[in-house]
């Protein structure tokens, strides 16, 4: 028995390689058959869509008119047909594509789009002006529901025309959560009307540090830079991802990297005193954090979330959470007196207060708390070796990015749901020795050890592109593009229908996207 098993895993990965080289689609599907024959079409294509899915006309209309110039006409018996499913999964679609149609069958109108953008793959010009589609059956749903893409537009901002490029290239590769990185020491970047200096003082720093630094020598341009997004921004790029099928997740940093928020207003932080928006990276000369013992402090952060919950359709708000240096805390007496209170061992343990207090107030506003793995407080910074003897709320969700996988093992032991964003695979600002292309491929973001009923809790995986070295676009864009597509394979492909031999050939006509739409990425070849 042990031969034939062998065997056959031998075939099927033969015939999952040959399926593979014609279909040149990231994410791969999870499953496609090849069938005989070819869809073929000129210079117009009919579209029948039942009323359910008529939202999505207008975005299959302007990608085949912008991309492939063919005029889309509704029809009773259109050449490409849609078609509701109510038995498939929310994001899941079947395509079927035979010599004189294409048909999609999908239960929402998600799953609707995700297909668009699988056909929008396989076209290929024939070289007389039409296009052709091979003949195939797909039948496809993601392995995880989150598929996250985050931007720091904090230390280099980017602005409402490069987010949305960014949304453009997610949806085509079916990435699902955009995790937008708003506010840190270096900046605040989103509008709170509560708290116009938020934006007016925080936003604006007037040099910046430049990398790489020479030796211990820090060197700075000397220019301001800054800015932000109104509300009506917000809004507006909001409505554009919600258009791709995109959900925006907002990172509202607390209780450190807030040195923006207390360059606004001093009496947020632990001493008090009034400092500037900070122009260097990483550590600063003076520690500083939100006073978590002030009252004052809990009022303005639920006032500033309120704003952002109500701008910010989904349901999750990331709240940061990582590298509290606790020497913020120690010398505050209010602090300390605050521990003593509580009965509280250490500053890890005022951390999960903290955010204990922040995870019930946007419960109560019907969304869940994400942070990163500090917030559980079994992560040592900078050797504080303060472990919490407190406990996190349960319904917070965990975004591991560093410390031993065991960590993350014991989240999902204790029940948390997580998000798996292990920096030494998925964070784009390492350079490609660190994180090469192939590398970045074979993250998975399921960890080894867990109980087979435990896989649910993995919501899936984010890739992050920090922004302390990209003060360019080109720049970001060498760091992101392709890597973001491996990721998005990560996410969307299960393990065993990956093959990075397809996914290096399939890369080849995204780079050819990517040249026309002046996309500058790193090429390995």
């Amino acid at each position: 028995m042990k031969r034939v098993i062998i065997f056959f895993s031998i075939l099927s990965a033969s015939i999952i390689a040959m399926a593979h080289g014609n279909f040149p689609v990231i994410p791969y599907p999870n499953k496609l058959v090849e069938v005989d024959g070819q869809f073929e079409f000129k210079s117009a294509l009919t579209v029948t869509l039942p009323k359910a899915f008529k939202s999505e006309l207008g975005v299959v209309t302007s990608i085949f008119a912008d991309e492939y110039s063919v005029k889309i006409l509704s029809a009773p018996n259109g050449k490409l047909s849609f078609r509701q499913n109510k038995q498939l999964g929310n994001e899941a679609y079947k395509l079927t594509v035979g010599s004189d149609k294409m048909e999609v069958e999908a239960s929402t109108t998600t799953g609707c789009f995700w297909a668009v953008q699988t056909i929008r793959q396989l076209m290929k010009l024939t070289g007389s002006g039409g296009y052709t589609v091979a003949g195939c059956q797909i039948e496809d749903q993601p392995a995880y529901q989150w598929r996250a893409f985050m931007l720091d537009d904090v230390r280099h901002f980017k602005g409402k025309k490069v987010v949305k490029g960014l949304l453009d290239q997610m949806a085509l590769l079916k990435l699902n959560i955009f995790h937008w990185h708003l506010t840190d020491d270096q900046g605040w970047r989103i509008e709170i009307k509560k708290y116009p200096l938020l934006t007016e003082v925080g936003a604006w720093r007037d040099s910046t540090q430049i990398y790489p630094p020479v030796g211990p020598t820090r060197r700075y341009n000397p220019y301001a830079h800054g800015g932000f997004y109104s509300q009506e921004d917000v809004k507006e790029i909001i409505e554009y991802a919600a258009n791709l099928h995109i959900t925006i997740v907002p990172e509202i940093e607390m209780p450190g990297h807030a040195l923006a928020a207390i360059a606004a207003y001093p009496w947020l932080g632990s001493d008090g005193e009034k400092i500037k928006v900070p122009c260097n990276f990483g550590r600063n000369d003076k520690v500083n954090a939100f006073n978590v013992a002030d009252e004052r402090v809990y009022r303005f952060l639920e006032e500033v979330l309120k704003e952002v919950m109500a701008l910010f359709p989904g349901k999750v708000i990331h709240i940061g959470g990582d590298e509290v240096d606790y020497a913020a805390w120690k010398n505050n007496e209010a602090v300390n007196a605050l521990m003593k209170k509580e009965g509280f061992k250490n500053y890890s343990d005022v951390q999960i207060y903290f955010t204990n207090r922040i995870s019930n107030f946007i419960e109560k506003s019907g969304k869940r708390m994400m942070g990163w793995n500090e917030i559980v407080g079994n992560v040592n910074v900078d050797k504080q070796e303060e472990l919490a003897t407190t406990s996190l709320a349960k319904s917070s969700i965990i975004h591991f990015w560093k410390g031993s996988p065991k960590l993350l093992n014991e989240a999902i032991s204790k029940g948390y749901d997580v998000v798996n964003s292990n920096k030494i695979y998925t964070y784009l600002d390492y350079n490609y020795e660190a994180t090469p292309l192939e590398k970045a491929y074979s993250f998975s973001p399921l960890p080894e050890g867990i109980k087979a009923e435990q896989a649910k809790q993995v919501l899936g995986l984010g890739c992050q592109m920090w922004g302390e070295r990209i003060p360019k676009v080109t720049e970001m864009y060498y760091q992101v593009f392709p890597r973001i597509a491996a990721y998005a394979e990560d996410g969307w492909t299960n393990d065993i229908n990956k093959n990075f031999d397809h996914f290096s050939k399939a890369l080849g006509k995204l780079k050819h996207y990517w040249n026309s739409k002046g996309i500058i990425y790193y090429d390995e070849n």
